[in-house]
């Protein structure tokens, strides 16, 4: 796809990938429009020239107004979390917390409902997913469940979305301000990470973007998760 001209829309796109992921599409020529919670990331995102919109992805007043007003949209892109990630061995892990780990999906379920119909035809939707979908590791049940239903959830709304295409990226430990902690200290958290892996780093930001940037604009691809994991799912 030649994404000059076209309208994007990133939810969470403020930060980390959903950031990275709207400068590569303003290079390649798109109109973008980010929205996010933090006040403070939206403050930079128009620091750095971008149309930045306060919303929450559990507000679906506020995704309605946002959508009415942008719209139409040809390419639509949730990297939104939704709230915190319950961590830990399961059985000692507070299940409110791991209910909670959920509003990830829920506002994926609800920019979609609502963003959707502001797609055009042959307009894309791509959502962020994670390698513990399907290769989850000790302490991490919470992100396995939210993921893998986040993935089951496309393959089945891509034929009702169709002519619009909706995919899934999926990456792995990616080097983004969502990883907690700084200095040497978080330096060795991602060693550690990654270290069983292939390819024994953190991915970049711009990494996964381009991810979704591929999603985006492969107009043969609908109902699929593209990993980009360091080969995490091999480890």
């Amino acid at each position: 796809m030649n994404f000059k001209g076209k309208r994007a829309v990133i939810l969470g796109g403020t930060s980390g990938m959903g950031l990275a992921a709207a400068k590569q599409l303003r290079d390649a020529g798109a109109s973008v429009v980010v929205a996010g919670r933090s006040e403070q990331n939206l403050e930079n995102a128009r620091t750095s020239g971008f149309d930045a919109r306060q919303v929450d992805v559990l507000d679906r007043d506020g995704l309605a107004n946002l959508f009415a007003d942008v719209a139409p949209v040809d390419l639509l892109v949730s990297a939104a979390t939704g709230g915190g990630r319950a961590l830990g061995p399961f059985l000692e892990m507070d299940l409110d917390a791991y209910q909670g780990s959920f509003r990830k999906l829920w506002g994926y379920t609800n920019v979609v409902q609502i963003g959707a119909p502001h797609v055009t035809d042959g307009g894309s939707i791509v959502l962020v997913s994670g390698a513990p979908a399907r290769r989850p590791r000790a302490g991490q049940s919470a992100l396995a469940s939210v993921g893998g239903a986040v993935e089951a959830f496309v393959r089945a709304v891509a034929p009702e979305l169709a002519p619009i295409r909706i995919n899934v990226v999926s990456p792995g430990v990616i080097d983004t301000p969502l990883i907690p902690g700084d200095g040497e200290k978080r330096n060795e958290m991602l060693r550690q990470a990654t270290a069983k892996n292939p390819i024994t780093r953190a991915g970049t930001a711009d990494e996964a973007a381009a991810a979704i940037l591929f999603a985006l604009g492969n107009t043969f691809a609908t109902g699929t998760t593209i990993d980009v994991d360091g080969g995490w799912l091999l480890s």
